[in-house]
């Protein structure tokens, strides 16, 4: 049986990424070493690196000005890591869901936190809108895309500060004006990469201007100067974020990946919104293209655990819900298909007509 992956993260990658880096894992490049036991600074491994960075500035179009980094530790490293480079005396942020709430946790550590607006009070079911950013802020910090609660950031805002931005679960999918940034993070995990690395898009001219010495690792113009080599890099997750860069370069960049997300999400939301069974859990304008959530009617969630389990014997795997929001969430990533998103639709028909 044919197996559709709706994970959250570790998520879906394309076959022939998943082919590729495992057939360099076997032998990198005809040296009869394994890609997870060369050395980080072979002259083999540094074209990795190179055409991996060279495929980001191109298919985001990068501007001049900004580096191009692949770190360890996570998103949630990069949590602290913004306020320790960035945080001067007061940073802004924007509380759309528990990865922006610990973000914010983190710099509070460093200096005064506003909080901008929140959608907490409504367990994160909408994006908030109308408030104002302050200007006596250092940066504004927002995070683009909920995994958990499923609302999404699609657009680059116009602020009158430093603008930082988490894009973990959609960056390179759609177009983005990197120039309105100061610094872009994003883990792996979800359209880029296996897990194990981070990407950094950091404004160089930014750094340098936090008032406190920062210890070596955790300070961004180390791994500027030494091109993410200043310790090991995660070599294998690297090799991985080229062949999916190769991937999407190869398949229509940012801009494909834009119209398919919006016709997958198109395809399961209709379905959500028609099923009697099933209902949305986050305000339509603000419905996330990337994890899109919902649960049973109220008076069918009796049959939330029976339409797992029969959505499971079908092939779908990884479609439980958080357990913070409940239901089910499908994560349609980038390498996530029309075929996989029908073969859910279709399981969903199936389990109404049943019931």
């Amino acid at each position: 049986m044919k197996k559709f992956n709706f994970n959250a993260g570790p998520s879906i990658l394309p076959r022939e990424v998943i082919e590729n880096t495992a057939k360099q894992i076997l032998d990198f490049n005809g040296t009869g070493l394994s890609l997870a036991e060369i050395s980080h600074r072979s002259k083999d491994f540094q074209p990795v690196v190179d055409e991996a960075e060279s495929l980001i500035k191109d298919i985001l179009n990068i501007p001049e000005g900004y580096s191009v980094l692949f770190l360890g530790g996570g998103a949630s490293l990069e949590f602290c890591m913004i306020p320790y480079n960035f945080l001067i005396k007061k940073a802004a942020y924007l509380n759309t869901g528990t990865w922006a709430k610990k973000a914010m946790k983190e710099a509070k550590l460093f200096g005064d936190v506003v909080e901008v607006a929140s959608s907490a009070d409504s367990n994160y079911t909408f994006i908030p809108k109308g408030w104002e950013c302050p200007t006596d802020v250092d940066y504004l910090h927002i995070t683009t895309n909920n995994t958990i609660y499923g609302t999404e950031i699609r657009e680059d805002l116009d602020v009158p500060v430093s603008l930082i931005a988490d894009m973990s679960s959609d960056i390179f999918s759609r177009p983005v004006d990197v120039s309105k940034y100061d610094c872009i993070y994003a883990g792996a995990q979800k359209n880029l990469a296996m897990a194990g690395v981070t990407l950094i898009i950091v404004k160089n001219d930014a750094l340098g201007k936090a008032p406190r010495q920062i210890p070596t690792m955790l300070d961004y113009r180390t791994h500027v100067e030494k091109g993410s080599m200043f310790n090991t890099p995660p070599v294998v997750p690297i090799y991985s974020a080229l062949e999916t860069l190769r991937w999407l370069k190869a398949h229509g960049g940012v801009e494909a990946m834009d119209k398919l997300a919006k016709q997958r999400a198109e395809i399961l939301y209709d379905e959500i919104d028609r099923n009697k069974l099933f209902r949305g859990t986050v305000e339509t304008a603000d419905r996330s293209l990337m994890n899109i959530c919902f649960v049973m009617q109220p008076e069918y969630a009796e049959l939330e655990k029976p339409f797992l389990e029969f959505a499971t014997s079908k092939g779908m795997v990884g479609i439980k819900g958080h357990r913070s929001v409940g239901g089910f969430r499908a994560s349609c990533y980038n390498a996530q298909t029309i075929e996989g998103v029908n073969a859910l639709v279709a399981c969903m028909k199936e389990f109404e007509t049943n019931h």
